[in-house]
């Protein structure tokens, strides 16, 4: 059985980083968005962010954030988050970032996991992808 393409939608924003293969920024399907996995590339320049992983970690957060706005979502939209640490080391400063994103006081913060991995795209230090709910109207 084929999916019938009409059921989704690519999401995109010239505020985020251009994709540079072959998938979407983000998708729109079944109530629900699902953004690409963000690293800290700056959406004008195409460069890494300098400053380490707090730097990398607040631009990527700015990525996904315009990315829910392009699709007329916020950050408090976000149900689940998946961060990829290139050192697990940097966790307590990546995470002192996403709080402030993610897990404002008087929030939820979304469902998450975190994974140390060998390398990322651009020599990262930090990507997050996430998915948020799309409220019914």
């Amino acid at each position: 059985m084929s999916l019938d393409e009409s059921c989704k939608s690519a999401v995109s924003t010239q505020a985020a980083p251009a994709a540079i293969g072959p998938y979407s920024q983000a998708v729109r399907t079944g109530g629900f968005l699902y953004t690409s996995g963000q690293v800290g590339l700056d959406p004008t320049t195409g460069q890494l962010v300098a400053g380490g992983v707090e730097a990398q970690t607040t631009r990527v957060l700015e990525n996904v954030k315009a990315l829910l706005s392009a699709a007329g979502l916020e950050m408090a939209h976000v149900v689940k988050t998946v961060v990829y640490l290139k050192d697990l080391a940097d966790f307590t400063a990546m995470n002192a970032v996403y709080a402030t994103y993610l897990a404002p006081p008087g929030t939820v913060a979304p469902a998450r996991s975190t994974i140390q991995v060998a390398a990322l795209p651009k020599d990262a230090l930090v990507e997050i992808e996430c998915i948020a709910v799309i409220p019914s109207a």
